[in-house]
């Protein structure tokens, strides 16, 4: 079996548990090798901001672990599109999986979706 590193992933999240669900997604990304870029919620999005100031701190090389804490519409919108993003990962609502989904299967990107304690791939 050959395993790569995927390359960029986009990781967006909710307001709720700021810090566990950015570390659910930012961890695991880092850990398998890839870029991430973070798209916190724009409510809670302080303690993404102080995470990647830790992460500097220990280490991190500069531009692995990047954060966006814009609306969706302004940065999750061109992340998920973004053509060298190449997985997403994504946390609630079903109106913006819907969207998410479109843009990933234009693009054959994979994506994967946690929604009440289920989660969903789409590749």
């Amino acid at each position: 079996m050959f395993r790569e590193p995927i390359g960029v992933v986009g990781l967006i999240t909710p307001w709720n548990y700021p810090l566990l669900m950015v570390s659910w997604k930012v961890a695991p990304a880092l850990a398998a090798g890839y870029t991430a870029i973070l798209k916190s919620s724009e409510l809670k999005f302080v303690t993404c901001v102080e995470l990647v100031e830790v992460c500097k701190e220990v280490g991190l090389p500069s531009g692995f672990l990047n954060i966006l804490t814009r609306l969706g519409p302004e940065a999750g919108a061109p992340l998920t599109s973004h053509p060298h993003v190449e997985k997403l990962a994504f946390t609630r609502s079903s109106a913006t999986r819907s969207k998410i989904i479109t843009a990933t299967v234009q693009l054959k990107h994979v994506a994967s979706f946690t929604l009440w304690r289920m989660s969903y791939s789409c590749i």
